[in-house]
């Protein structure tokens, strides 16, 4: 069975190496490797050490800990990423969010907290409270 392949904006194509679609429900811990997207509704720990996306149709609660994390759904919890953060223009995210680099595009609604390293190097997190919406 072939993967479908997830579009990152740099133009390079990576397989997925797992997904859970529509119709199924997740509890508990999921701990992936490579690209792995979820489309559905999930409760709990999400790990991944590499791309984790949250399609549209995601109904994620919980913490995510990753390296790259895309949403495109909704997501209510923390995210601890190593990476990027991106919420997309239809994704919801409420909560926290530790990572070194956010990017949320036009649409895409966030409203909890962020906590950034500072540009230096340094250990000291940068807490930027955030309401963003349309």
């Amino acid at each position: 069975m072939q993967w479908r392949k997830a579009r990152s904006k740099d133009k390079q194509d990576q397989e997925f190496t797992g997904f859970l679609d529509k119709g199924a429900r997740f509890e508990g811990t999921l701990e992936a490797s490579g690209v792995f997207r979820i489309d559905t509704t999930v409760k709990g720990n999400l790990i991944s050490s590499h791309s984790l996306i949250l399609g549209e149709a995601a109904r994620v609660e919980g913490q995510i800990e990753g390296n790259h994390v895309v949403i495109a759904g909704k997501f209510d919890g923390v995210i601890f990423a190593k990476g990027r953060v991106e919420i997309q223009a239809k994704g919801v995210v409420t909560g926290e969010i530790h990572s070194p680099c956010l990017v949320i595009d036009p649409g895409g609604i966030f409203d909890g907290q962020c906590h950034m390293l500072a540009a230096s190097e340094s250990t000291k997190p940068l807490t930027i409270p955030i309401r963003a919406g349309h």
